[in-house]
């Protein structure tokens, strides 16, 4: 039969389904939708438990028995057992349909994982064509609320709050599956001993920006902290970052603020449909400078951010650092009126 990715999950705490197909042309997403689902067949302590094994599929060529013998055999300790078949083609799916057609309950579920099938490939028909295995087609889809909370399980994790699951949402589609794995095992670590997760866990966890010194002092110039400028801009200078670099940074931060301001349906709404997204603390802080600038004031700020950004470019002879210096120090005066 075939599943949609989404139903996964739940197709895998079902009994009695003897194998998954995983297929795609992303082996990286193949791999991180694999990851997800031996744990919710097996539970926690597979690994240590040796409940799953795992084969190459070039193997089952020169040896078409040993698949079947991994699927029968029984295990040290109690608990469903899984094999693993990685990289398949249709070559092996005469044997896999061998370990399909005589598999009973009891023995071990298969897992074969393969690249991009066309819909004539015999692996994909055989798994699509049966009564109770499964095929899944992986394409490029953020990992769904339930796949999420497994992977955060399967880490020891407690579970998000409302609020956190809003913010973990946002962030599995804005990060690839191997970032958010580990992202989401920083987060098991970092909230151990917690009832549950909560928004401001989330924010401590999520990647930083590479320019997050720079959204630094972008923020204190939008907070009117014009006195703190002199040593952020001295330790950004010491990092190599240029006066164009800032100008840029400067007129990206604004124009969010700006359409903010604008959006008629309120700023909390545009930001929230920000990206790259905004998570926790960090967008209620973009939403009190948003209240505190005002679109008037932010159109000025705006104008005099171009007018800095062309004269970076251009000809002239004036210092690049002594423009961008006055033109920040500017901005931070502008909110004061």
């Amino acid at each position: 039969m075939k599943l949609a990715a989404r139903e996964l999950l739940r197709a895998a705490g079902r009994p009695g389904i003897p194998g998954f197909l995983l297929h795609g042309a992303d082996a990286v997403l193949v791999a991180a939708r694999r990851v997800a689902l031996v744990p919710a067949l097996l539970g926690p302590g597979h690994e240590a438990e040796m409940r799953l094994a795992r084969m190459a599929a070039a193997t089952l060529r020169a040896d078409p028995a040993a698949l079947a013998d991994a699927v029968r055999a029984q295990g040290f300790f109690p608990g469903p057992r899984a094999v693993l078949v990685e990289d398949a083609t249709d070559l092996a799916a005469p044997v896999i349909a061998a370990v399909l057609a005589d598999w009973r309950p009891g023995d071990a579920a298969l897992v074969v994982t393969s690249g991009q099938l066309r819909a004539t490939s015999a692996l994909r028909r055989l798994f699509e064509g049966h009564a109770v295995a499964a095929a899944v087609a992986i394409y490029d889809d953020p990992p769904t609320r339930e796949e999420i909370l497994a992977q955060l399980a399967a880490a020891g994790a407690p579970p998000p709050d409302r609020a956190a699951e809003a913010e973990l949402d946002l962030l599995a589609r804005s990060l690839d599956p191997v970032d958010l794995r580990h992202t989401l095992g920083r987060l098991a670590l970092y909230s151990l001993g917690a009832d549950r997760i909560t928004p401001a866990d989330v924010a401590a966890c999520a990647p930083a920006a590479p320019d997050a010194a720079i959204d630094e002092a972008i923020d204190a110039v939008a907070e009117g902290q014009a006195g703190a400028l002199g040593p952020l801009l001295a330790r950004l200078a010491a990092q190599g970052v240029g006066p164009v670099a800032l100008a840029v940074a400067a007129g990206r931060h604004f124009r969010l603020l700006h359409g903010a301001a604008a959006d008629p349906a309120g700023p909390a709404r545009a930001i929230a449909r920000a990206r790259p997204p905004v998570f926790g603390p960090r967008r209620d802080r973009l939403l009190r400078q948003v209240q505190s600038w005002g679109l008037a004031r932010l159109e000025t700020a705006l104008t005099l951010i171009l007018e800095t950004d062309l004269m970076l470019r251009s000809s002239s002879r004036a210092p690049a650092e002594a423009v961008i210096e006055r033109c920040l120090i500017r901005l931070a005066m502008l909110p004061r009126g």
